[in-house]
């Protein structure tokens, strides 16, 4: 292991970032005030369309948290979320007290299934109680079945709490990813396509949503001379720091997706031979995915010792970072007690599904290496 670890994604710098912290600093706005959150917000109303109105916090979590109880989730209401996801779409629905409820997936877009979801819709309103909400992911960058899902929620009357934390720069018949929910969702995690060291957005579709949004996540502080709160708030501004971090990364922004378009091509064309292998791609034209990363499915060959797992450790070897798919949260420790809709989609994508480096600062000599490590492993008797 004399070569430098390759890792999955992590942060890439476009070069203008420094200029807009040192504005933080110069102006003495290093807090959750300053020129550098609003000029943020700005850029990306900007890239998602002007019906979109989107507050900088601290995290995609507190964005997520705070959609939950803008749309009005309380203890011991029902919410309907997509399993195969990171823990952080589920999490907050514990926080609210609240109940969650988790779908399967779906084979074309790995992502909530219209169809289970609908039953799970249908069995707890039968049970007498209406599910509160639904969160729909885009998973590793790749929109759901947009209309799909609306249309069954229209049809029961259940919002949508949009997770585009994968998904910036990724859209669906030209419209951008993060403006199709009742309330969206960004992350700028270190690890994501563009980042501000930590950080997220939420979106809303009015502006009266996205202050009462701000309110909240500044400790809900009344307008009075005094500290006066009337509702439970939390700290969770972005800081002028962090998002100074983000307009230089709005600046690079389009060429980050391509790059990691551009990765998806590479194992394409890597593994356009090894029929053991298909690597995860949009189901047609009206998706446009980012790739934030590139995953595959490996068939098991037990016979040839081919497998996920098998492929995994084998890149490691090498230096190689990987890692399996999302472990569906239905079986989780802290969420199998809860109810769960669907068959095996979800289950079987974990068990043979894997993520491959796909950072948008990926050299040449580290795309090279991957490749020969992936050729070497097929190539084994």
């Amino acid at each position: 292991m004399a070569s430098s670890r390759i890792y999955l994604s992590v942060p890439h710098m476009g070069g203008t970032e420094q200029k807009f912290v040192q504005e933080a600093f110069v102006t003495n706005y290093i807090s959750t005030a300053g020129f550098n959150i609003g000029e943020l917000e700005r850029n990306l109303r900007n890239y998602l369309g002007n019906e979109a109105h989107v507050g900088a916090l601290t995290s995609g979590t507190a964005a997520i948290h705070l959609g939950l109880v803008l749309l009005g989730v309380q203890a011991g209401d029902t919410v309907l979320c997509q399993s195969m996801t990171f823990s952080a779409s589920a999490n907050p629905i514990l926080y609210q007290g609240a109940i969650p409820i988790f779908i399967d997936s779906e084979e074309d877009t790995w992502n909530l299934c219209p169809v289970a979801l609908e039953e799970a819709i249908r069995s707890e309103i039968e049970k007498g109680k209406k599910p509160k909400a639904i969160i729909a992911v885009h998973l590793y960058g790749v929109p759901y079945k947009i209309e799909a899902v609306r249309a069954v929620a229209d049809v029961y009357g259940i919002p949508i709490l949009e997770d585009s934390a994968e998904a910036l720069g990724s859209s669906f018949k030209g419209q951008k990813c993060g403006t199709f929910g009742d309330i969206g969702v960004l992350s700028f995690n270190g690890n994501k396509i563009i980042t501000t060291s930590g950080g997220g957005a939420i979106v809303t579709p009015t502006v009266a949503l996205k202050e009462k949004a701000i309110f909240f996540a500044t400790q809900s502080r009344d307008a009075a001379p005094h500290y006066q709160h009337s509702e439970i708030g939390y700290n969770y501004r972005m800081s002028n720091i962090c998002a100074g971090i983000g307009r230089g990364q709005m600046e690079v922004l389009d060429a980050h997706v391509q790059l990691r378009r551009d990765m998806h091509d590479f194992y394409v064309d890597v593994f356009k031979d090894i029929a053991a292998v298909s690597v995860f791609t949009v189901p047609n034209s009206d998706y446009f995915a980012n790739y934030w990363l590139t995953a595959i499915l490996v068939a098991p060959d037990a016979a040839k010792g081919i497998d996920r797992e098998a492929l995994r450790l084998a890149l490691d070897q090498a230096n190689i970072e990987s890692r399996p798919l999302w472990k569906p949260m239905h079986l989780q420790p802290i969420f199998e007690h809860y109810p769960y809709y669907g068959n095996k989609v979800a289950e079987t994508l974990f068990e043979n599904g894997l993520c491959l480096p796909s950072g948008s600062n990926l050299t040449d000599n580290e795309r090279i290496r991957i490749k020969e490590a992936v050729l070497a492993f097929f190539s084994k008797e």
